[in-house]
């Protein structure tokens, strides 16, 4: 499975980004995998941001979104997206894309820095 992010970059107090992530070469239909994204603070462990369940179950977000963040999946593209808005300071992290069905599938991550 190859995970590809994009859509990180710079980005002021207040403003707004949305973050991609394709998925390939995956064994089973797409649906069938749960999509996550999860992000790792400058040396803090990962934590996650927003998920969404294998097969149409509902979106799960950090307690930290208070409703910022909004996760979607297309299963006939393959991707998946995370549209960010009201993005603070401490949301600056790297930003990874995440399957799972019976492993773990990484992507290699993609940056957001916010910042004045």
């Amino acid at each position: 499975v190859q995970l590809v992010e994009s859509g990180g970059g710079l980005v002021q107090p207040g403003g707004s980004l949305t973050l991609s992530c394709a998925a390939s070469g995956f064994a089973f239909p797409f649906s069938t995998y749960g999509v996550n994204w999860y992000r790792q603070l400058p040396g803090k462990k990962l934590e996650l941001v927003a998920g969404i369940p294998s097969r149409g179950g509902g979106p799960e977000y950090g307690d930290f979104v208070e409703g910022r963040f909004t996760i979607s999946r297309d299963d006939d593209k393959h991707t998946v997206t995370l549209q960010m808005k009201g993005l603070r300071s401490e949301d600056t992290a790297v930003y990874r894309c995440n399957l799972l069905k019976f492993a773990n599938y990484w992507g290699r991550g993609t940056q957001v820095t916010v910042s004045s």
